[in-house]
């Protein structure tokens, strides 16, 4: 069986339809979606993180908070831009909020994608060293803390406050954390440095590179790539994989005001320049139940993953994407053969 989970960007703007006006809206009502996704049998509640945007910046407060309102579903991010983050007080925040969860924490993590502050990552105090970019500053820090969440020792004890010599470990550790990390994946190079690495992989709707071939055969490229290589390196547990899609079933008149256009507009892939790099964008799945479970059916990479994250409209509210995700899992997922 296939897990199911949503991933919401957390937007709010106080415009006409919007259900999410402020900060204050977005954040709980995540924490009443999440509920209510663990009443219908939805198995993760994940939040996509972005700084300088009205969107969700903070995860662990949040994550806390959906934890001591849930028990069962997954709570995850998808992803963390590891560029911002202090690895050592990131690997305690993430300790805090996993045992909160009884260790329900799914952490997606990443070098980010494009965003709207410029050298936003510079701004929070964190530059890349001399002669590296970016993407090394993110698996630099990426490295640091997967060492801290293992337990490893990274600070010195103090002899006159401690009866500890040598080295010491964060406080608290959360057992069992090291395995449920996923990295967010736009290429076959990053999926298979991921497998080598030893993290879960995580894959959206956008993938910053084009072959020519539809997006789900280039993504279940990704995943068997990255499959060969967790193999290759002998890591002694199984990894898990997750796909992002836009799944927007039409049942009601409602459904059809908001999405019926779209689902005219938005029959194939995109493809177009991302950062300089060609990129494809996987297309949306909007219509009738059964015609996006066909469709589903014959999805390449949500047949090859064993999560599937459904990205959602929040701004439409709880009690919208409430009924979205449910009819998603009752109409669609078992026509697809996800349930």
């Amino acid at each position: 069986m296939t897990k199911i989970g949503f991933l919401s960007f957390g937007h709010y703007q106080d415009v006409r339809g919007s259900q999410v006006p402020t900060a204050q809206d977005a954040l709980l009502q995540a924490v009443e979606l999440a509920v209510a996704a663990e009443e219908l049998g939805v198995d993760g509640a994940y939040m996509r993180v972005h700084h300088f945007a009205p969107q969700y910046s903070a995860p662990f407060p949040l994550l806390a908070a959906m934890a001591a309102r849930t028990s069962t579903i997954e709570l995850g991010t998808g992803v963390i831009d590891m560029r911002y983050e202090n690895p050592l007080y990131m690997a305690e925040e993430a300790a805090v909020t996993d045992l909160i969860s009884n260790r329900r924490l799914q952490l997606g993590i990443s070098r980010g994608s494009p965003e709207t502050a410029l050298d936003g990552s510079r701004t929070f105090g964190y530059v890349p060293a001399e002669g590296s970019t970016d993407a090394d500053l993110a698996r630099d820090k990426t490295a640091l803390f997967r060492h801290a969440i293992a337990g490893n020792p990274v600070a010195e004890a103090n002899p006159r406050m401690s009866r500890s010599s040598g080295g010491l470990p964060i406080d608290p550790l959360s057992p069992g954390l090291p395995e449920r990390i996923w990295w967010g994946s736009g290429t076959r190079a990053t999926a298979q440095w991921a497998g080598e690495q030893g993290m879960n992989l995580m894959s959206s709707t956008l993938l910053t590179e084009d072959t020519g071939v539809p997006f789900d055969e280039l993504q279940a490229e990704q995943i068997d790539v990255f499959r060969k290589a967790w193999a290759d390196a002998g890591h002694a547990w199984s990894p898990r994989v997750s796909v992002s899609r836009s799944i927007l079933p039409i049942v009601s008149e409602r459904d059809e005001y908001y999405f019926g256009l779209r689902a005219q507009q938005e029959s194939g892939d995109q493809v177009g320049i991302l950062d300089g790099a060609r990129s494809r964008f996987g297309r949306s799945y909007i219509g009738a139940p059964d015609v996006i479970a066909e469709e589903l059916a014959a999805d390449a990479a949500v047949q090859a993953a064993d999560t599937l994250l459904v990205t959602i409209p929040n701004q439409l509210g709880v009690e919208f994407n409430a009924a979205l995700l449910g009819n998603i899992v009752k109409l669609v997922a078992p026509g697809a053969g996800l349930r």
